[in-house]
């Protein structure tokens, strides 16, 4: 059930949450992983592949069955299709000798992954930061985004509580916060984290919540003061701190299954699980589990909005992800057309069209389905289909489908990508108000 603040912090003397503090401040920088087993990638490269035939669409499936040394963001599947693939140093002249042989249309857009994952780390502040310095310059550990939270409840303790879901697979708490100012609000659910390696998600989160509490804009005080809002930054928070202690490429949980560890949370859902999307091999990076709903912290999730979903009137639900810059609605697993599709599509147009006016980024909406590539067993389709949660978006945050970045954001790109972000989700939430779903 939802906890009423029955975790917050004591009051550090410290106000607000924004700390402009330059990184300069942080002498010490905490090496990337407390042991030496970390995940290398020097001299990996990354290639943007197009499929112009059938025969390119078979070969890229083939070797992504027969190579674990081939990483693929998303699957081959039709022709016209665009893909990126993270290739191991080892396997890059093999590689290259078959776009040749097949006459593959490519662009490489990194020659050296591990100089990307190198300058990323240099961005993050050591685990033992205060959550009080946490900002949105740098990236922080789970610990230090806890204690922010604990710390933002501290300052604000009168509408913030904590509220927590029980602990992850490897029993680690995951924790959120609830603002409200009003209980017969409606809520907003901001769901963040799920995959591991998508780091400017948790940061675009703790950043909505600030925003939230801090923004002078009269715009931005009623956003807080008409809706309730429950926003988890990390929902695998096992995967999460792997990231930063082995590999930063991770995306799934730490679940254990015989030589392979790992569920992709986001196919483990029981809504259409495992139908398409989705893989049943324990080494893929979308392996769906076991069976549906298999995972501890998919069980937390479920439960958690199986108990408040009504009593706390969560209206509309929202994952963050990256990267690609879209805003997506259901289904994943089909093209068939939920009820308040043209809302949904309207909504989320509407949002892309504010990102685009604020910082000149393009980014698409449609269903998932339509927009990024077909896959089931997601949390938003869940919630939508199983809590009737009406409004529902997957967020893929910066940066452009064919970044040579990928998951590594630069940090200098977390503010103005959680600042676009936010004012996305203020005109969903806006227009959907406008729309009657909040009554």
């Amino acid at each position: 059930m939802l906890a009423k603040g029955g975790l917050s912090a004591e009051n550090t003397g410290n106000t607000g949450g924004n700390a402009d503090e330059s990184s300069s401040q942080y002498a010490v920088k905490k090496p990337f992983g407390d042991s030496k087993d970390v995940a290398r990638y020097d001299h990996y490269r990354v290639y943007s592949v197009m499929l112009d035939t059938n025969q390119h669409v078979n070969l890229f499936q083939k070797l992504e069955e027969q190579s674990d040394s081939l990483t693929f963001m998303g699957h081959a599947r039709e022709v016209g299709q665009r893909l990126t693939v993270l290739v191991a140093a080892h396997k890059v002249a093999d590689f290259g000798i078959l776009l040749e042989i097949y006459g593959v249309q490519h662009r490489i857009l990194a020659l050296n992954f591990q100089e990307k994952i190198d300058r990323n780390m240099k961005e993050v502040i050591p685990a033992d930061a205060a959550g009080a310095s946490l900002d949105w310059k740098h990236f922080f550990h789970l610990e230090t985004i806890y204690d922010w939270l604990e710390h933002m409840v501290a300052q604000y303790p009168t509408c913030l509580s904590i509220v927590e879901m029980g602990n992850s697979t490897h029993g680690v708490p995951i924790k959120g916060l609830k603002l409200s100012r009003k209980s017969t609000n409606k809520t907003i659910f901001i769901e963040s984290g799920i995959h591991a390696r998508e780091w400017i998600a948790p940061a675009a989160a703790t950043y909505l919540i600030n925003e939230l509490l801090t923004a002078k804009h009269d715009a931005i005080q009623k956003l807080a003061n008409d809706f309730n809002w429950i926003v988890f930054p990390c929902v695998n928070p096992d995967g999460y701190k792997y990231t930063f202690e082995h590999d930063r490429m991770w995306r799934k949980n730490r679940q254990l299954f015989g030589t392979c560890h790992g569920v992709d949370l986001n196919r483990n859902y029981p809504d259409h699980w495992n139908t398409t999307g989705a893989s049943s091999d324990p080494s893929r990076y979308d392996y769906a589990g076991p069976s549906a709903a298999s995972e501890i912290e998919t069980m937390r999730l479920m439960d958690f909005l199986k108990a408040n979903v009504e009593n706390e009137q969560i209206r509309t639900y929202i994952a963050l992800h990256s990267y690609s810059q879209m805003i997506m609605f259901p289904y994943g697993y089909t093209k068939e057309h939920v009820p308040n599709y043209n809302d949904l599509q309207e909504l989320g147009s509407n949002a892309a069209n504010r990102i685009q006016e604020i910082s000149g980024r393009k980014y698409v909406s449609g269903s998932l389905i339509e927009t990024i590539y077909p896959s089931s067993g997601g949390s938003m389709d869940w919630a939508y289909s199983n809590m009737k949660v009406p409004i529902a978006y997957t967020f893929e945050l910066r940066g452009p489908s064919d970044s040579s970045d990928m998951f590594i954001l630069p940090a200098n790109e977390i503010e103005p990508t959680a600042h676009e972000t936010f004012e996305a989700i203020r005109t969903i939430v806006e227009g959907a108000n406008e729309k009657g779903y909040y009554k």
